[in-house]
């Protein structure tokens, strides 16, 4: 970069500038802190001639025929009237712009290249050069950037170190301008900057134990700041094992014949590293980044045998744990996105991460997303390539440690358009429900529209106001972002919205995008009723990088002018904005009374402690009661959405001490798109079925969804946010906790109270030889005999069973090696799943069973063809398989066994096939993800829906028959377990029966055949 110019006008002559110099200069000046600003430059007025102020040089300014034209625009090349314009090495105010963002200053000589600078409030200053563009005048264009406040692309990350070790804690924010100034804090103290010498980075050398703690650091600019999330610091004494090699607790549930009779299922400890950080290696980097990170996982594994009935289970356990290289989390998120009007995908729409394009939905709307390191928000913008749908904003929560989740997106149609005249005043209203008044209007005045490069607009304009309005509750699907903005402090806060609204105005007949500004925005007081929110209501714009919501006005009270319609007159609060680039604004409060709720979810509605679900999204949205009918809402307030781990999740809601029915939440739960129930809450609530102890379950009024009506469906219950009275200590144990006890919150004990969901598929149950939590990739374990051999990558297979029968059946698929000399007929695990009812065919179901696919095996060294039986529980017999799958596996040999008429044997294809054979294969790098697609697919009978409902007729492996044993008679399934020789003869015995019968059936029919062809 070129240096610049020497100091072009050391002093100013009094007579051309009103006003005080500025004789002391800010530390850190912002965009207003600037020079002069003299009462007689008038916007557009030229500026006295340079020549005759006092210290410009006469390189600069001793040429009086000539003239310096210029313009301030923004990025996008909108001009921006009423910028002070000054040189760059003497700050005082010369210019003003016009309100074409233009202005010029005589005296400048053409071949100066003389440095201008400009500034305006909102923005961050700019600085252009002058380039001559004749014998006697010079052009300049400053850009400037709208002033944002700065965000955290990059938090500290935890560490363990030894004492005397070092370690490097990383932080980088951006914003406009790009943040300069760090501040670093430990344990909430500041740290001296002087020292410790840091800036974005900290580092601290020779640990001390009383260094450990957490850490966490401040960034800032002209517009605000920003805090970081904190990181822990754990210091180890010399001789501290960082991993404790003795494996803690983990029980697994065992099949139901493992147990013994009459005692409940029975439950096996196959032991649980802990999962902490280990220091890193004497001698490696202490850089961001920490490439030698290590995690506390499985050293060595143990072989055990389990001894069932009539049948030995074999199982490997965890002996010894110790300090390894970390697999690297990788986060990835899926879903799809639907109308919300009528649920047909968002197909092609270009999907961004923050300003980054990164693809496109599917056909059917799906897409997938891999969530890059570090990210602690992240913000995806999904926008419809027909222009029919409003640009579909989300901050998308997904599995810090790795693993995948799955989001159900919704997208909301854009208003139908209505015509302005842009010479007349226009006003459009801000909610529309039936009975009810509008929320606001929008008011543009004559003359408000411009194009994009400033010039007025005067002909006919295509807007479209879409109105997110929160007394609609099934409108909280299709919010934008997740309500949040960075307060003073520089911390994320909850925002309570009272409507948000995008706004698209267009050249009517063309795809021209206008601006228009000053807009009026004008609330109706009336349909604000919460205390001192009226006080408190500002207008904010989201940034779609951030996915934040920054403050664009304050409202003022004004009376309305209209004629009274009723005996009050209504009162109005009025803000203006500017809509340019930003199109989407919010009505919003930040409120103050705000809280965290514990929620857990469980494998089943028995909600043991060991057999928690992670990667849930559990959905939290704040409901404003009527007062007095709790259960009756007017009004949601704000969305929050939070990811299952270890220990649950821990979700922001508001609260109130003194009314515990000020707000009421509603709270659902899905995964993968099943949703799962809550506890019941007929016809009272139990506390330990809920979770929840009295007499704090009574306050918070918990309710499921069919409480009232049992013919509801049971995906959510509502709750009174009552908050927690300091000092009580009924209320000191969860499940609210004050907006300071979040820490407290996520590290609760599971005896805590909490709420707690489960998932409805319980008839389903999963085995694995080598335990594995599919929760938690880092728990992967290398053996031959684990169920996924490649952690990176998780390919789950299911064949869809049918059932012709009176009821559900249990179906169950037993995989052991087949064709790997090392793994031939040893077991990789077992899968339960029940079959489902077909609405549309009375007496048939059918099951979608997981099986292990076939493929290379840990070692990766040779591919092992899974042998795979499936058997359903009861008397049943297969009576067809699917023609393309048996020829499959013909032309692929060897068969597997068939001899058995109750069961279908295979060796599973290396191939993925797919529904036409009825097989379904889905590969993912979340094994949790690639099982819900899978099954989805599995339950439509498809290759690329998805379904709920169970359609037995589509896309079937292999049927069985099967009708209801005699009374007092075992199921085959448990004969087969209890006496396999025995329910094996009983069925060739019954089989060849029904063949003798089918014989003599056919026989009479076949000779009256041949008697009519002769």
């Amino acid at each position: 970069m070129a240096s610049l110019p020497p100091l072009l006008c050391l002093f100013v002559a009094a007579a051309h500038l009103a006003g005080a110099r500025v004789t002391t200069r800010p530390e850190e000046p912002t965009a207003t802190a600037w020079g002069f600003e003299g009462p007689s430059l008038r916007p557009g007025q030229p500026s006295p001639a340079l020549e005759d102020w006092e210290g410009c040089s006469s390189k600069t300014c001793n040429c009086p025929d000539h003239i310096l034209l210029g313009s301030v625009v923004t990025p996008s090349g909108h001009p921006l009237p009423g910028a002070r314009v000054s040189l760059r090495d003497w700050p005082g105010t010369v210019a003003i712009t016009d309100a074409h963002g233009t202005f010029q200053i005589p005296g400048v000589c053409a071949s100066s290249r003389a440095n201008i600078s400009a500034q305006m409030d909102g923005f961050s200053a700019g600085l252009g050069q002058a380039q001559a563009n004749g014998s006697i005048s010079a052009v300049v264009t400053v850009v400037l950037n709208k002033l944002e406040k700065p965000y955290l692309v990059k938090h500290p990350e935890s560490r363990v170190r030894e004492a005397g070790q070092n370690v490097t804690f990383c932080c980088k924010a951006s914003g406009t301008p790009m943040p300069k100034k760090y501040s670093w804090f430990h344990n909430g103290t500041l740290l001296d900057r002087r020292e410790h010498r840091y800036g974005a980075h900290l580092e601290l050398r020779g640990l001390r134990p009383d260094q450990a703690g957490t850490y966490h650091c401040k960034a800032w600019n002209d517009a605000g700041t920003v805090r970081s999330s904190s990181a822990r610091l754990t210091v180890l004494a010399p001789g501290q094992p960082a991993c404790n090699p003795q494996p803690q607790e983990h029980l697994i549930k065992l099949p139901d014949d493992c147990g013994q009779p009459g005692s409940g299922p029975a439950y096996l400890d196959v032991g649980l590293c802990s999962d902490t950080l280990c220091p890193s290696p004497a001698g490696s980097s202490s850089r961001c980044g920490d490439s030698g990170s290590r995690c506390c996982s499985v050293r060595r594994l143990e072989s055990k045998e389990i001894h069932c009935s009539n049948y030995v289970l074999p199982v490997k356990v965890v002996a010894e744990c110790g300090c390894q290289k970390c697999l690297p989390p990788r986060g990835l998120v899926r879903g799809r996105v639907v109308a919300t009007d009528s649920g047909e995908p968002l197909r092609f729409a270009q999907i961004l991460l923050g300003r980054e394009p990164i693809g496109f939905t599917s056909y059917q709307g799906d897409f997938t997303i891999e969530v890059p390191p570090s990210t602690q928000r992240l913000v995806v913008t999904f926008v419809d390539p027909s222009g029919e749908f409003m640009d579909t904003v989300r901050v998308l929560p997904f599995a810090p440690r790795g693993g995948g989740v799955y989001h159900d997106v919704k997208a909301m149609r854009k208003k139908a358009p209505v015509i302005l005249d842009a010479s007349q005043s226009n006003t459009i209203p801000l909610g529309e429900l039936e009975e009810e008044d509008p929320l606001g209007e929008l008011v543009l005045p004559p003359g408000a529209f411009r194009r994009a490069d400033g010039a007025p607009y005067t002909g006919a304009v295509e807007a479209r106001v879409t109105f997110v309005d929160p007394r609609d509750l099934t409108s909280a699907a299709a919010a934008p972002s997740d309500l949040r903005f960075v307060d003073s402090d520089g911390e994320l806060a909850p925002l309570r919205t009272y409507g948000m609204f995008a706004v698209d105005l267009r050249a009517a007949g063309s795809a021209e995008q206008l601006q228009a500004g000053p807009v009026a925005v004008r609330v109706n007081a009336g349909q604000i009723h919460m205390a001192g929110h009226v006080e408190a209501l500002k207008l904010w714009s989201l940034n779609p990088d951030t996915g934040l919501w920054e403050e664009e006005s304050g409202f003022q009270r004004e009376g309305s002018a209209a004629p009274r319609v009723r005996r009050e007159e209504r009162v109005f609060l009025v803000g203006n904005v500017e809509i340019r680039e930003r199109r989407l604004f919010n009505l919003d409060v930040p409120e103050r009374r705000r809280c965290f709720v514990k929620v857990r979810a469980y494998a089943n509605d028995k909600f043991t402690p060991n057999e928690q679900v992670e990667g849930v999204v559990v959905t939290l949205v704040n409901l404003e009661a009527a007062p007095g009918f709790a259960a009756n809402p007017r009004a949601w307030g704000r969305f929050d959405s939070a990811v299952t781990g270890p220990n649950g999740a821990c979700l922001p809601a508001f609260c109130d001490t003194d009314r515990p029915d000020a707000y009421t939440a509603l709270v659902t739960a899905t995964l993968g798109g099943e949703e799962l129930e809550p506890a019941p809450s007929r016809p009272r609530p139990d506390a330990a079925t809920v979770g929840v102890a009295q007499p704090y379950l009574d306050k918070l009024g918990y309710r499921r969804t069919d409480h009232d009506d049992p013919a509801l469906k049971r995906n959510g219950f509502r709750i009174n946010l009552a908050k927690p009275r300091p000092g009580d200590p009924a209320e000191a144990n969860g499940p609210v906790y004050p907006w300071r006890s979040l820490r407290e919150c996520q590290e609760a004990p599971v005896t805590a109270s909490h709420f707690r969901f489960a998932r409805v598929e319980a008839d389903k149950y999963e085995y694995n030889v080598v335990p594995f939590r599919e929760g938690v990739p880092a728990s992967w374990t290398g053996d031959l005999l684990a169920w996924w051999p490649n952690p990176q990558e998780f390919r789950a297979c299911f064949l869809k069973v049918k059932i012709q029968g009176p009821q559900e059946y249990m179906v169950r698929s037993h995989n052991a090696g087949g064709s790997h000399p090392r793994t031939q007929g040893q077991l990789y695990g077992l899968r339960d799943a029940r079959s489902v009812r077909d609405p549309e065919h009375p007496g048939t179901s059918a099951a979608c069973v997981e099986f292990k696919c076939s493929g290379m095996l840990f070692d990766q060294r040779q591919v092992d063809r899974t042998l795979v039986t499936i058997t359903p529980q009861g008397s049943c017999r297969r009576v067809a398989v699917n023609g393309l799958l048996r020829d499959y596996l013909a032309r692929h040999p060897p068969p597997a066994p068939a001899d058995d008429p109750a069961a279908f044997a295979m060796l599973a294809p290396l191939d993925p096939l797919g529904h036409n054979y009825g097989v379904y294969t889905v590969t993912d790098q979340s094994p949790r993800l690639a099982k819900e697609i899978a099954i989805g697919r599995c339950f439509d009978g498809s290759s690329d829906g998805f379904s709920r409902e169970m359609k037995a007729d589509a896309g079937t492996a292999v049927t069985f028959q099967c009708r209801e044993p005699p009374a007092g008679r075992p199921s085959l399934f448990q004969r087969l377990l209890e006496s396999p020789a025995t329910a094996l003869g009983d069925i060739r015995r019954e089989m060849g029966e029904v063949t003798r019968a089918q014989a003599q059936a056919a026989g009479p029919l076949r000779t009256r055949r041949g008697r009519a062809r002769q």
